[in-house]
């Protein structure tokens, strides 16, 4: 989540990410949308495993984010969370898991339908 400059913040002063799952219907495709949306590093190996660690490690989320916190807005999710389920399921779990290991991350799925 390094290398581009956001100046996006919520009122808390959080910086805000987001993760856009509008036309995503694969796994591949999330992780495609990941690493474009929240510009994971290089190394981002594309798995479960990787999403969660790179989200629970402040060192790649863009500059200022360990020190202010880092709020990431999912939308668009509702058709994905629909027709992949499972996949849905485990996202969820990831984004809990790495909010739970580090207070600074915030996860938030935007409400309403996509377009």
């Amino acid at each position: 989540m390094t290398g581009q400059a956001h100046d996006v913040h919520d009122p808390a002063g959080r910086i805000v990410l987001v993760l856009d799952l509008g036309g995503v219907t694969d796994k591949a495709g999330l992780m495609d949308r990941c690493v474009r949306d929240l510009a994971l590093p290089d190394w981002f190996g594309r798995n479960w495993d990787a999403l969660a660690d790179s989200l629970a490690d402040p060192t790649v989320w863009p500059e200022g984010a360990a020190a202010e916190g880092l709020l990431i807005v999912v939308r668009d999710w509702q058709r994905y969370a629909a027709t992949r389920a499972d996949e849905w399921e485990i996202l969820r779990e990831v984004f809990g898991e790495a909010a739970g290991r580090v207070p600074a991350l915030t996860v938030t799925l935007a409400p309403g339908g996509s377009a």
